[in-house]
Formats: C-alpha cells, sequence, structure tokens
C-alpha cells in the first residue's frame, strides 16, 4: 500500500517527520509531494525545490526510511476544482493520503480517496514560519529539524542566502 503527503517542507522539520513515521507505519511507501515546487528565494519560500528533495532524501536515510519515500515536486495551479487531478498526474499511484489540512482533506475526500488525520506535534515550534524567524534571527533552530537537515542548511550556507533573500525583502 501507498500513501500521500504533501507539504512545502520551507524547511523540513520534526513535525513533517512525525507525520511521515505514522505514515509509514500504516503504508509500504510514502510518495512526498513537495509542494509550491516551483517558488524558492522568498522570505516564505526560500528553499529550492531540489534542496527540500535533498532534505527529504537525506532524512529518509537517517530514519531509515530509504527506499519508502517517493519526493515529487508538485506545482500550485491555483485552482481547487483541479488541484487533485494536477497531483495524481504527477505523482505515483497511492491508495491514501495522509493530511491535517482541512481544505486539502476535504479535496482529496471529495475525489474519492481515503484521508487519514495524523497527530499535529506542536505547532508553536515545528512550523516553518517559526522556525524561518529563528533562522532570521539568530535563534536556535536546529532542534526543530533533523540532523540531515541542518547539516545541508549549515554545509550549503542557506542561511547565508536567506539572510539576503530577507534584507531584499525590507
Amino acid at each position: 500500500m501507498r500513501g500521500l503527503f504533501i507539504g512545502r517542507f520551507q524547511p523540513l522539520h520534526l513535525g513533517h517527520v512525525a507525520i511521515m513515521e505514522t505514515a509509514l507505519s500504516e503504508v509500504d511507501e510514502l510518495v512526498v509531494g513537495i509542494g509550491s515546487a516551483e517558488s524558492s528565494y522568498t522570505p516564505t519560500d526560500p528553499f529550492s525545490a531540489g534542496e527540500r528533495m535533498e532534505m527529504l532524501l537525506g532524512c529518509a536515510m537517517e530514519y531509515g526510511w530509504g527506499g519508502r519515500l517517493i519526493p515529487v515536486p508538485v506545482r500550485d495551479v491555483n485552482r481547487y476544482s483541479i488541484w487533485v487531478d494536477h497531483v495524481v498526474s504527477l505523482v505515483p499511484k497511492f491508495d491514501r493520503v495522509f493530511s491535517n489540512n482541512p481544505l486539502t482533506s476535504s479535496l482529496f475526500r471529495n475525489a474519492g480517496f481515503e484521508v487519514c488525520s495524523t497527530k499535529m506535534v506542536d505547532r508553536k515550534h515545528f512550523s516553518g514560519t517559526a522556525i524561518r524567524d529563528h533562522m532570521r534571527t539568530g535563534g536556535e533552530w536546529r532542534r526543530y529539524v533533523p540532523r540531515s537537515t541542518a547539516e545541508l542548511i549549515e554545509h550549503h550556507r542557506w542561511i547565508e542566502r536567506m539572510t539576503d533573500i530577507w534584507d531584499g525583502d525590507q
């Protein structure tokens, strides 16, 4: 059985990891849709689809999910009436959707898919917005992301690039 989980992963954080762990306890493989794949180098979407794919693949290795996670970039279409068909056309076939987003859940459920909710994990800390704020202000962000993600961010000096993006956005 194969599941689908869609997120922006800006950046990948431990809340995402908890959802993927839950999903992988129920399915053999998990397609991970990298949402808003066309967006990058902005304050709200600083990482490219390729960088987010690197985060996901590194996480799969770190957590022993190698071969069970299938990351796929998913561009926005900005039309809810065709969004599910758009996603289905881009990703491998799946049997169930894992989502806590009410709109995503409703759209997939209305299209006939089984939708499973997962436990939300400390949204105050495990949110891309909060983590990017920590990165911007020099706060402690590493504790909220997988070790492999922190290593990628530091190795590629992505926070320096993000600082340039934030400075240019003022």
